[in-house]
């Protein structure tokens, strides 16, 4: 797994922006930008479980929306494991991506 990746797992899900905006966490959303910006696609299936975990509260900054590209990328695409928590807005947005693509669950 990419050093970046097992980075981003240690710092836990994208804050939302409210959070990520206060002025003690201008470094982390900085250092969160940047990983998620070096990380070239295509993602191993692992990787993308990772990354599934790091979907937040909302698209801080747009940076949920970086990601969805990258798990998608991922070989096995789609991971059904990853799309379990339908209580998060992006992993429905991302059941929805592959319901409106005519891929359903098995």
């Amino acid at each position: 797994m990419r050093e970046e990746i097992n980075e981003l797992a240690k710092m836990g899900p994208l804050p939302s922006y409210k959070i990520a905006m206060q002025a003690d966490q201008l470094e982390k959303l900085e250092r969160y930008t940047q990983l998620i910006a070096s990380i070239q696609k295509p993602v191993t299936d692992e990787e993308a479980r990772v990354l599934a975990r790091l979907f937040g509260p909302d698209d801080c900054f747009e940076l949920d929306e970086t990601l969805i590209h990258l798990v998608e990328s991922a070989p096995g695409w789609p991971l059904w494991d990853c799309l379990e928590d339908t209580s998060n807005d992006w992993i429905q947005r991302l059941r929805r991506r592959l319901e409106n693509a005519g891929i359903s669950s098995p």
